[in-house]
Order: structure tokens, then C-alpha cells, then sequence
């Protein structure tokens, strides 16, 4: 029985990724969720509670995940934004979702905020050791690296994403266009001479 509780919240919390993505909080519907998982409505309910909780869950998730695939290195801030920008590649709809989150639900989570600071911490000791740009806040190292590893999707000039959430980008332009971001990434880290 347990085997079948996971699998159905597995299935829930994939059609609710999905329909978040897709609609946000507001547009989305409890009933599409449960019927893109297979799943009775009320289930989603007795698991989850209502569909505001669900949509932190699915944003929990999310951001543990990014975080296991995409951990932050203050010391080698060009691949690392290059490996957020193929997180992002490997599935357009975790922009979107993010997105919705920051338009309806903007107060960051305890997880993003520690994340946060965690981050400033390790670009405070790269600058004090001469390894990123000292010139810069570390908050604004933070925002610049994250905003040009996540440029090309928050333009509306990035790849369209298919039902499926894969990338539709031809790979030449994806290629290009990482090249772009880690580049722009190291110039904006790179200690400035005197």
C-alpha cells in the first residue's frame, strides 16, 4: 500500500510541476492535476492539502533538485552558471514555474533564503582570497551571475518548450548561446587588475 501512496503522490507532484508551469497558482486547476496523474481529487487534498500548499511542495522540490544538480561553486562562477543554464536547457518549465513563483508567492522561502546566504558566504571568502571581483557587492556577483545564466530564458528569445518540458532550441544555438553565458559569467567574476 505504501508503494502505491508514493507512486501516486510521484504522479501528483509531476502533474501539479506540470499545471503550475503551465497556469501558476491562480490558473491552475486542482481537477486537470488529478486527472494528468491519474489520481482522485481528493487524494491530492488528504496529501497535500489545499493547492496553495501543493504549489510550495512542487517549488520545494524543484529547488532541492536544482540545488543536488546545480551546486554552487563561488570559485568556478563560469561553470557553474553554464550548468544552470543546461538545468534549465534539460527542462524550460523550471523557469516558468519559477517565474510564477516570484509574481504570486515573491516572500522567499526559508530554503532560498538560507540557500542565499550560503552563497554570499562563499563569495565573500572567493573575493577575500582574490578569486571573484572584489568591486562588486557579493549580492550583485550573485544576481549578475544568475540573471545572465538565466537570461535567455526569462527574454522570451529562449528555446520553446515541447509537451513533453524538453527543449525545442537547435543544438548549434544552445551550444552558442552557453558559450555566451560562461564568458559573460567570467568576465563579470574575473579580479580586476590593480
Amino acid at each position: 500500500m505504501a508503494r502505491d501512496s508514493q507512486a501516486t503522490r510521484a504522479r501528483i507532484l509531476e502533474a501539479a510541476f506540470a499545471e503550475f508551469a503551465r497556469y501558476g497558482i491562480a490558473g491552475a486547476r486542482v481537477d486537470r492535476i488529478a486527472e494528468a496523474a491519474g489520481a482522485n481529487k481528493r487524494m491530492i487534498y488528504v496529501y497535500y492539502g489545499n493547492k496553495e500548499q501543493l504549489f510550495d511542495q512542487v517549488i520545494q522540490e524543484a529547488l532541492e533538485k536544482g540545488a543536488e544538480s546545480v551546486p554552487f561553486d563561488a570559485l568556478h562562477l563560469p561553470e557553474y552558471a553554464g550548468a544552470i543554464f543546461d538545468h534549465l536547457t534539460a527542462d524550460p518549465r523550471l523557469m516558468r514555474l519559477v517565474m510564477w513563483k516570484r509574481l504570486e508567492r515573491p516572500e522567499a522561502t526559508a530554503l532560498e533564503a538560507g540557500s542565499y546566504e550560503r552563497k554570499i558566504a562563499s563569495l565573500v571568502a572567493a573575493q577575500e582570497a582574490g578569486r571573484v571581483d572584489a568591486g562588486y557587492a557579493p549580492g550583485d556577483v550573485l544576481a549578475l551571475v544568475l540573471g545572465v545564466a538565466q537570461a535567455w530564458f526569462t527574454t522570451g528569445v529562449g528555446p520553446a518548450d515541447t509537451a513533453d518540458g524538453s527543449s525545442a532550441w537547435p543544438e548549434e544555438h544552445r551550444a552558442r548561446h552557453r558559450r555566451a553565458v560562461v564568458d559573460a559569467v567570467a568576465r563579470i567574476g574575473a579580479p580586476r587588475e590593480g
